[in-house]
C-alpha cells in the first residue's frame, strides 16, 4: 500500500480488504497499529489546530474516511481507490471478529449508549469476546487509570469513540501504555450503533453528501459547522489545483 500525500496528510491508498487483511495480520503478531482517519472538517481542522495535527500524525496509518477527501485526492491526481469511512471499517471487524473470535474493548460514547453498544455485539455478533467497556465521561486524572485498566483487558481492538480531537489525543497519549494491537478512533459510531443517530441513507453515502443528512438531522447545531469546514476544504483543494503543474 502507498500513502498520497494530500494537503500535507499522508493518506493510505488502500481498498477494504486490504485495510481488514493488514489488521488481521497486526493481531496475528501482536504488533501494534494506531489507525487515524481523515474527513474534509478533520483536514481543515487539522491545518488550523496544531495538536490536533500532531495527534493524527502520530498515527501508524491514516485512511480517508470522508468521499470528499476521496474525490479531491482523484482531481489532484494521486486517486485513492475507496473511502474507508470509519463506522464501515467498525461493522466489518465485528464480522470479521464474530468468525475469528477477536477480543474487543469499547471506549467512548454515554453510558446509555455504551450499553446498548455491548448488547448489539452479544446478540449480533456472538463470535467477538467484549473484554470491557466504558463510557466516554470522565476527568482528566482518571485517565491513567482507564488506559491501564484497557491494557489490563487485553483486547485485540480498541474503538474509541470520542469527538476531536479528545479521541485522538487521547490514542496519541496512551497508546504506547496501552500495548492494544489495533487502535481505531470511531467518533460518533457508537451513537448510529445504538440508534441514538441515524446515518445517512446509501445514495446520500454515495453522493458525497452524508454531511447534509447530519446537518437534517441537527441543523442549529452543524450548520455553520460544515458550511466553514466545506468552505475552507473548498478552498484549499482549489490552491491545490492551482499549484499543479500544467501540462499541454
Amino acid at each position: 500500500m502507498t500513502a498520497m500525500n494530500l494537503f500535507g496528510v499522508p493518506v493510505e491508498a488502500a481498498t477494504m480488504n486490504e485495510v481488514l487483511d493488514t489488521i488481521q495480520d497486526t493481531i496475528n503478531r501482536r504488533a501494534t497499529l494506531d489507525i487515524g482517519v481523515v474527513n474534509a472538517a478533520k483536514i481543515v481542522n487539522m491545518h488550523r489546530n496544531p495538536d490536533l495535527y500532531d495527534a493524527v500524525m502520530s498515527s501508524d496509518v491514516i485512511y480517508a474516511d470522508g468521499a470528499a477527501v476521496v474525490k479531491a485526492s482523484r482531481l489532484l491526481g494521486k486517486p485513492l481507490p475507496e473511502r474507508i469511512a470509519g463506522i464501515d471499517l467498525m461493522t466489518r471487524l465485528y464480522e470479521r471478529g464474530n468468525e475469528l473470535g477477536y477480543k474487543i474493548y469499547c471506549f467512548g460514547a454515554t453510558e446509555e449508549v455504551s450499553l446498548k453498544v455491548a448488547e448489539r455485539i452479544r446478540q449480533e455478533y456472538p463470535g467477538v469476546k467484549l473484554v470491557g467497556r466504558r463510557n466516554g465521561y470522565y476527568e482528566p486524572e482518571q485517565e491513567q487509570a482507564i488506559a491501564e485498566a484497557i491494557a489490563e483487558a487485553k483486547p485485540d481492538i480498541l474503538f474509541v469513540a470520542m469527538t476531536s480531537p479528545k479521541k485522538e489525543q487521547f490514542m496519541a497519549r496512551w497508546s504506547d501504555k496501552m500495548a492494544v494491537p489495533v487502535i481505531h478512533g470511531v467518533g460518533g459510531s457508537f451513537d448510529v450503533m445504538a440508534g441514538k443517530v441515524e446515518r445517512a441513507p446509501e445514495v446520500w453515502q454515495k453522493l458525497g453528501l452524508e454531511w447534509l443528512y447530519r446537518v437534517k438531522q441537527e441543523p442549529r447545531r452543524l450548520w455553520k459547522r460544515y458550511l466553514v469546514t466545506n468552505s475552507l476544504f473548498i478552498w484549499m483543494l482549489f490552491k491545490e489545483l492551482v499549484k499543479r503543474p500544467f501540462k499541454a
